[in-house]
This record gives C-alpha cells, structure tokens and sequence, in this order.
C-alpha cells in the first residue's frame, strides 16, 4: 500500500470528534514517513487541523537530507492545498529551511498563510498564521483540509 492510501484508510478510521484538540499518527514501514496530525476537530471526510507533522527514518548509509535542495524541491512541486509555496530562508548552521506561501490571502487587514519548517533529519511540519500588518503580530490559526488533501499533502513532502 503507498503512502497516499495509507494515510487516506487511517484517517477513515479515524474516529469523529467532538470540539478539543486531539493527536492522531499514522506510520507508513515501506517509506520510512510518520504523519502525526494535531487537530481541533475531525469527521468522516475533513479535519479541522492544528499542525501537520511529517517525519521520516533515514535509510542505512543516509546520514541526512540536504535541506534546501527539499526546501526548492517542495517549493516548486507544491501547489495543491498549501497553494504555491516559496522558500524564505535556509538556515545552514541549524539544518533548517522556512517556506511560505507564496501569494497570502488577504482577509480584511489580515493576511492568511501557510508556514513549513523543513529540518535536515527529514522532518516538517506545516501550520497556518493570520497575521496583521497594523499590529505587526501573528497568530497560529487551525486549517481545514479533506482526507483527501491530507494525503496528498503527505504524499509530497514525501517526495523529496
């Protein structure tokens, strides 16, 4: 079974939740890739979701991932739920990269977007911000996504 229709049957039998925020891992052996999913809430076809946490084990003789060259990758392949991303720093010293959308969404003064943070041990993590430029500050805000979304966007962070 691939990553994609891993993820898509466990979070069918992800159980609906009432409001509160909840954790649930799916682990997927034939590719190395653990998706760990934080959510506000969660039914038989969408998940209200806090963050999206993607790791994965480095095969033998893989000491580690070149972390921009799979900021670009990620960057130029991505343009499904996330929409279009673009790479805003790769910091070498911490093995870390920050993309962001790339066009934001404009909700009356406030801007709508999505962050990644890729580290060098094959690890991102994906959440999205609401931000003010009148106040200067940002806030983490839940995302909606259908299973569907989920394990395509797992899908391609995978494909590194």
């Amino acid at each position: 079974m691939t990553l994609n229709e891993t993820v898509l049957q466990k979070l069918a039998e992800w159980p609906a939740s009432s409001e509160g925020r909840h954790s649930y891992a799916i682990s997927h052996e034939a590719s190395g890739w653990s998706v760990h999913l934080t959510s506000d809430r969660q039914d038989l076809l969408s998940c209200a979701l806090w963050e999206i946490v993607q790791t994965r084990q480095l095969p033998k003789g893989i000491e580690r991932i070149d972390v921009a060259r799979w900021a670009e990758h990620l960057a130029a392949h991505q343009h499904g739920a996330l929409g279009r991303l673009e790479v805003i720093e790769v910091d070498v010293q911490r093995d870390q990269a920050l993309i962001r959308s790339k066009k934001p969404m404009q909700k009356g003064a406030d801007l709508l977007y999505f962050e990644v943070l890729l580290s060098g041990r094959a690890h991102a993590s994906v959440r999205r911000y609401q931000g003010s430029h009148e106040s200067g500050r940002r806030k983490q805000i839940p995302f909606v996504l259908t299973h569907e979304n989920v394990a395509q966007l797992a899908t391609e962070r995978g494909a590194e």
